[in-house]
């Protein structure tokens, strides 16, 4: 978008006394929004991009989240990374799908051994489709998370003993 098409638009804005306009134009966006008086500031503070996995927390960091025996877990008190333990962590938010698709064969299933690069899962973010890949050779001790839920940032995934 031209600069004058934007200038013009914050004056079209503040003389008309609305508080926000969107214009689309082909693929090109512009969002303009301003505070009102009488309304509190918002400020919104964009995030770096995280690395494909976060490191292993160290073992005395602890990690809302139960590992149970056979199936995914809801979170039921702290994980702590216990000595040659490895958590894999969702590293964005989105939807952590184990499977390429819907009735394939899983990445990797409870009691699986892992190499290093090996893909663990899917997380869909906004229509993009991201492989997770293992740091750590060893053994999956852990599946925390069921198929088609949704993940937060930072939540722990698989534990790799």
């Amino acid at each position: 978008m031209d600069i004058r098409k934007i200038k013009k638009m914050i004056e079209l804005l503040e003389e008309s006394g609305i508080a926000e306009i969107e214009i689309k134009e082909g693929e090109e966006t512009l969002r303009i929004a301003r505070v009102l008086p009488g309304q509190p500031a918002t400020t919104y503070v964009a995030a770096p991009m995280q690395p494909a996995l976060i490191a292993a927390a160290p073992p005395a960091a602890a990690i809302e989240a139960s590992a149970a025996a056979d199936t995914p877990a809801k979170a039921a008190g702290p994980l702590r990374a216990g000595v040659g333990e490895h958590i894999v962590t969702a590293p964005m938010v989105g939807t952590y799908y184990s499977a390429p698709t819907p009735g394939a064969k899983l990445f990797v299933e409870l009691g699986d051994t892992v190499e290093v690069g090996q893909v663990l899962c899917i997380i869909e973010a906004m229509k993009m489709m991201n492989q997770i890949e293992s740091e750590k050779a060893g053994k999956v001790k852990a599946i925390m998370v069921k198929n088609g839920e949704p993940v937060e940032f930072g939540q722990p995934l698989f534990i790799i003993q």
